[in-house]
């Protein structure tokens, strides 16, 4: 069945939704949904119409109808269970079938008949599968969230803790007759507050900085360039205040490069025939072992900028063993997929889409095997005299891999100074704004499959958690690959040129 558009309407032919899954403006589907009821015999039980070009199945709901538009040699036994499942659909979100609760649902409808159909072809559901789909639960945008609120709470309890601490001090230099300088709106004038106000927020979020102290200011007189500095440690210490609750802020500079998606540069010689086989990992593993969840997601995606090579076939070699889920394209053929690992439209006679990149083959592996993990880490903080004695390293368990760019980057505690670095393999870098430590290594491959780094800091074994890593790979992590391309017609070979690019999207040891 070729499936043009689905609508909810009046018995007067108004449309309240209509989603259209082919081409086709808003002036032509409001003239056949206002056509559909001048159509309709009343004296027959039929529930479907035909016009010279298009059908019209339709199903009553109260004071509305259900209407599909589909071409006239569809398939009218699907085009019915097709439309059963849309009516089904339409109770799940409105409680009651009138316009006004339609039009407050309408994206809810759309994004669930977006679930039945796609592309003008039905799609293989029910409507358990099409309530999940349309819900988005995700485990782990739950458990991002309670660690970012256990962020936040411990962040102001420091806050809290730092304020005390300061006033403390001020009693102590008011006890040993020092004259201080006020924190508040008595005392001193206008710009005395101001000034230590700003040096108050100042200690909290940045007192690994020793030069600036509660005394490091004098009010006996106000000057234009303390005030210009005052005003500069406002807005810093603001906008720190928001990265200590957890808030992201963007750099007006740009973006460091550990804090973007790593992406592998395209390759320089593209063909008419382009392939890119990218995959992404998302992973959470426990700081004592346990992998809680691992997810890697893979798709092919073809592109043909050429009208010569549109009708082609894929052939793909799969040596994979993990017990991944293969899906392909509507369009493509899965029984010749399945018996021969062949990608071919459904039609040989059709082409691929021009200059359009498709998706023609997706994956996804879902796992708690700690065997399975690419690189794992393990931390290691031991609490000592004057701190915390920090072991971390990592092991490159997929051998097959060759992972480049890798930064693990681990929490410090702020407030005491950069960490006192021991053994170590690679580089790292200290960053004492977002009180982080990156371990930085260019290369992990079977040649270079362990490391470790040693360092001592003052803090709690739970300080140096999460951990999060970020690597990129020029090689996928579920072995699938395209190895030939050939025309439909001769099965002669047709040049072609591919990328693949294996990267992270989480990768976090709590």
């Amino acid at each position: 069945m070729v499936l043009l558009a689905a609508a909810v309407c009046t018995k007067a032919g108004k449309a309240i939704v209509s989603r259209q899954f082919v081409e086709m403006t808003r002036t032509r589907i409001e003239g056949l949904l206002a056509a559909f009821p001048k159509l309709m015999n009343t004296g027959k039980q039929h529930t479907f119409v035909e016009t010279d070009s298009v059908r019209y199945v339709y199903q009553p709901l109260e004071k509305l109808y259900m209407v599909l538009i589909t071409t006239k040699n569809s398939n009218i036994l699907e085009d019915l269970e097709t439309l059963r499942l849309f009516s089904r659909v339409i109770p799940e979100y409105c409680r009651v079938l009138e316009e006004s609760e339609i039009s407050e649902h309408c994206f809810d409808l759309i994004f669930a008949f977006d679930e039945i159909v796609a592309l003008g072809y039905r799609e293989n559901v029910n409507l358990a599968q099409i309530r999940t789909f349309t819900e988005m639960d995700s485990h782990e945008e739950k458990v991002f969230r309670a660690v970012r609120e256990t962020q936040e709470r411990e962040a102001k309890a420091e806050m809290r803790r730092k304020a005390k601490e300061l006033q403390q001090a001020r009693r102590d230099a008011e006890r040993s007759g020092k004259k201080v300088p006020a924190f508040g709106g008595f005392g001193s004038g206008g710009m005395t507050s101001v000034s230590s106000g700003s040096i108050i927020t100042d200690t909290i979020v940045e007192p690994e900085k020793p030069k600036i102290t509660p005394t490091a200011v004098r009010p006996s007189g106000p000057s234009k360039a303390l005030k210009l500095g005052a005003k500069g440690k406002e807005v810093d210490n603001f906008v720190d205040k928001l990265k200590s609750e957890g808030e992201t802020i963007i750099p007006a500079k740009g973006k460091r490069g550990s804090d973007v998606s790593k992406v592998l540069p395209p390759p320089v010689n593209v063909e008419s025939v382009h392939l890119r086989v990218e995959e992404k990992i998302l992973l959470t593993c426990g700081r004592d072992g346990g992998l809680q969840n691992m997810e890697v997601l893979g798709m092919v995606t073809l592109r043909v900028t050429d009208d010569k090579n549109g009708r082609i076939r894929l052939i793909i070699n799969n040596n994979d063993n993990k017990g991944l889920q293969l899906q392909t394209h509507p369009n493509v053929d899965k029984k010749l997929f399945t018996a021969e690992s062949v990608i071919g439209l459904k039609n040989p006679e059709k082409s691929f889409p021009l200059n359009n990149d498709v998706g023609v083959l997706k994956w996804r592996l879902q796992t708690t095997d700690e065997s399975l993990i690419p690189l794992t880490i393990n931390c290691w903080p031991s609490e000592s005299g004057t701190g915390c004695d920090v072991n971390i390293e990592y092991e490159l368990q997929e051998e097959s891999l060759e992972l480049n760019d890798v930064v693990i980057s681990i929490p410090v505690p702020s407030g005491v100074g950069a960490p006192l670095i021991g053994d170590l393999d690679g580089e790292y870098k200290h960053d004492s704004r977002r009180n982080i430590l990156e371990w930085c290594l260019p290369v992990i491959d079977a040649n270079n499959k362990t490391g470790s780094l040693e360092f001592s800091i003052a803090g709690q074994p739970n300080d140096f958690f999460p951990v999060n890593v970020s690597f990129v790979s020029k090689r996928n992590y579920c072995d699938i690959q395209v190895t030939k391309v050939t025309h439909v017609d001769g099965d002669s070979s047709v040049r072609f040129s591919s990328e693949t690019s294996f990267v992270v999207d989480k990768y976090e040891i709590l």
